[in-house]
C-alpha cells in the first residue's frame, strides 16, 4: 500500500470516529506487522487487522463509535 493512501485512509477513519482499536488493528494489518497476542485483541482490533491485511479501506464504517 502506498504511503499516501495509508495515511489518508487512517486519517479518514480517525476523523470519522472509528474506534481506536479498529484503527490500530487496521494500521497493523496494512503494514504487514504481526497481530497482537490473542489475550489482548478485541473484536474491533481483529476486524481492523483483517481489513488492513486485505487492503480494505472502508470497513471502518461498521466500527464508528456510537454516542448515546
Amino acid at each position: 500500500m502506498e504511503k499516501s493512501v495509508y495515511h489518508a485512509s487512517l486519517k479518514k477513519m480517525q476523523e470519522s470516529g472509528a474506534t481506536a482499536e479498529y484503527c490500530h488493528g487496521w494500521a497493523t494489518g496494512a503494514l504487514g506487522n504481526t497481530a497482537l497476542e490473542e489475550q489482548r485483541v478485541t473484536d474491533d482490533y481483529t476486524a481492523g487487522y483483517e481489513d488492513g491485511k486485505n487492503g480494505i479501506a472502508d470497513g471502518y464504517k461498521s466500527w464508528i463509535k456510537r454516542h448515546a
